[in-house]
């Protein structure tokens, strides 16, 4: 009788402890939610061939760009490379759905460098099922690896069970959008966050940077200084979309990857945006990310062209009066008005470059730095 009752107690006090921990407060849920988020983000069982996960391009330790800093990743399948390199998927929870901005004439918004995803759910989906990135030939591919998964159980007591595969399937990349949304992907947590609250202050070279930045550069007039009205805090960028002027890359993986998985135009020209809007005078133009954590974030442009930060900011400098670089991989539509002759000194590329590495996360204050 002892025994039958300790059983009893242990059966149902396992049910109200399960079903207290499925059913806490909002922000209890949402920390499990970013929890759940983060393994699924880390699972390398969710490729086909397993292997790949969502962190191997975007991983914390490189601003959650590419691991490996390549110019573009390489997919599950050996020798498949995507066209693009790995953008940073920090903050990329205030980058609004595409839109035609009517007074400002021109596309805002939209997740990927060609803007073609309009919300993080979407885009949270779109790797699993890419056949040069995880490889999986559809998503009941995925839900069944889901469902084999350690964390199954959790995602079961957060989201309910079904045994529909779009439901699970949602309910997965859900838990992903938590993750991207939480302060570990977007933690505002740089010199430049701890200068704006009065807690650091820049050197000479950061603050010549940052005023060069705003003035002779023209830097801001794309990686705007406003704070943006979703996020209250400056994200530099205002998500429009931009020809920068970036040569081809020769060295680019893509370019040999078989016919069938080939993403460019047939004479190797990726159109960016101008593809996903059918229109030739968006062509060659591509979303200007977010200068946060930049210096991490290596190498860059669409196709990773430019190997160091550096590199890409004397590009900046002089595209039009050097022969230092190629042509334009689609020169058409190319912004003239506002970069390839900024008369910038070598000095002055420094001082740019040093305001930039500001804007890296993890900053932590000296103790002789900080102020009451």
């Amino acid at each position: 009788m002892k025994l039958q009752t300790l059983l009893s107690i242990l059966f149902y006090g396992g049910l109200v402890c399960g079903f207290l921990s499925c059913t806490g407060n909002p922000h209890s849920l949402r920390a499990r939610k970013e929890a759940l988020g983060k393994l699924i983000f880390q699972d390398t069982q969710l490729s086909e061939p397993a292997g790949q996960s969502c962190a191997t391009c975007h991983t914390i330790a490189n601003g959650f760009a590419d691991r490996d800093s390549r110019m573009v990743s390489e997919g599950a399948v050996a020798g498949l490379y995507s066209q693009r390199n790995a953008m940073t998927i920090c903050y990329s929870m205030y980058v609004p759905s595409l839109y035609f901005d009517e007074g400002e004439e021109t596309y805002v918004g939209g997740l990927f460098w060609d803007g073609r995803s309009p919300s993080l759910q979407n885009q949270a989906g779109e790797p699993f099922l890419n056949p040069v990135e995880m490889g999986n030939p559809d998503t009941c591919a995925v839900v069944m690896k889901i469902r084999r998964a350690p964390y199954y159980s959790e995602l079961v007591c957060i989201y309910g069970e079904t045994s529909n595969v779009d439901s699970l399937y949602a309910h997965s990349t859900d838990a992903l959008v938590a993750y991207q949304q939480s302060d570990e992907v977007n933690p505002f947590s740089s010199k430049y966050d701890a200068w704006e609250k009065g807690k650091y202050t820049f050197t000479d070279s950061e603050l010549r940077g940052m005023n060069l930045f705003k003035d002779k550069g023209m830097c801001a007039e794309c990686h705007v200084l406003d704070k943006d009205e979703r996020a209250g805090r400056v994200l530099f960028t205002d998500h429009t979309y931009d020809n920068l002027g970036v040569p081809r890359n020769p060295e680019n993986p893509h370019l040999r990857v078989p016919a069938d998985y080939f993403l460019l135009t047939s004479d190797s020209i990726d159109l960016g945006l101008g593809a996903i809007v059918s229109k030739e005078e968006e062509n060659g133009k591509f979303r200007v990310p977010t200068l946060r954590n930049i210096a991490l974030t290596a190498p860059y442009g669409h196709n990773g062209y430019f190997k160091t930060l550096r590199e890409i900011v004397h590009f900046y400098n002089v595209r039009d009066v050097s022969d230092e670089f190629p042509s334009a991989e689609y020169p058409a539509t190319i912004n003239r008005d506002e970069l390839g002759n900024l008369e910038l000194t070598p000095e002055e590329e420094a001082d740019l470059v040093a305001f930039m590495e500001t804007l890296t996360d993890g900053f932590k204050l000296a103790l002789k730095q900080q102020k009451p």
